[in-house]
């Protein structure tokens, strides 16, 4: 195996450009389960861990700049304040073990349909930023997540950072899963209360091929509350878990059932939402 550890972004493309074929590697939680089943053998690595420019995270006029080497931990510690939602979901990743090397940028990379930071980034309207052979280029990560696992990503592009717009009120995770920790999600759900802007907004995970916006949902709901009060009827909230009910698009495999994960993320809806209003 050829490993290529660089310290610069411009090694790291460099590498890209001279082993095509290498696989990325950040924080590994996912590439080296992958390997130990022996689902892939990669011939081929081009280690990120060392690139400064992957890291840190910044807080600008106009929200969070995550580097894409950001750790689950760091996220829970740093950003318990000014991203609730995403250290709700990152306290639920894996181990300690795992939460210290997993980072934000590989789970965007891998996209799979249970990725934990996937929905509340969704919600949020985040974009990727990334760099490639012919400069860099922003895309939103709704746009950027194409189907189970895959992205559009070009040949020999980096995802570099992520920018989370600054969108202020209450907000909040939850997941469904054999444990509330250390398992993969049956079906998760990211909801923010935009005060500002007068908008509920969430986001599906583990429920479609990539996560969903609940439109329609989103829709009914924003009308029905009384924003100067932040409240609503009970009734409303039950139609709002209805309604993102109808909006997921689940499948049957090995962890649940299709109809088990639609209730599931439509209790989920209701759930969080009461929380982000009423307490």
């Amino acid at each position: 195996m050829t490993i290529a550890r660089p310290t610069t972004l411009d090694q790291a493309l460099d590498a890209l450009q001279d082993m095509p074929d290498a696989h990325l590697l950040a924080g590994g939680t996912d590439l080296m389960v992958e390997v130990n089943h022996g689902q892939r053998r990669p011939r081929r690595i081009v280690a990120l861990r060392r690139v400064a420019e992957l890291q840190g995270v910044d807080s600008t006029d106009d929200g969070i700049d995550l580097g894409a080497l950001t750790t689950y931990r760091q996220v829970e510690t740093d950003l318990a304040a000014d991203a609730p939602g995403l250290a709700m979901a990152s306290r639920t990743v894996g181990s300690p073990q795992i939460r210290n090397a997993g980072t934000i940028g590989g789970n965007i990379g891998t996209a799979s349909p249970a990725g934990d930071a996937l929905p509340w980034l969704i919600a949020m309207d985040a974009e990727v930023e990334l760099a490639g052979p012919e400069g860099t280029r922003r895309l939103p990560l709704a746009e950027f997540l194409v189907g189970v696992k895959q992205t559009a990503i070009a040949a020999g592009e980096i995802v570099t950072r992520v920018h989370v717009p600054d969108i202020q009120g209450p907000q909040h995770v939850a997941k469904i899963g054999p444990r509330s920790a250390m398992a993969i999600s049956v079906a998760s759900l990211a909801l923010v209360l935009d005060t500002a802007g007068r908008r509920v907004r969430a986001a599906l995970g583990s429920v479609g091929p990539t996560p969903i916006r609940p439109t329609a949902a989103e829709d009914a709901i924003s009308q029905a509350i009384d924003w100067d009060a932040l409240s609503c009827t009970a009734d409303d909230v039950d139609s709002f878990g209805q309604a993102v009910a109808r909006a997921a698009a689940p499948i049957t495999d090995h962890r649940s059932t299709a109809e088990y994960r639609r209730h599931a993320v439509g209790v989920l809806a209701t759930r969080t939402l009461t929380r982000c209003l009423f307490t």
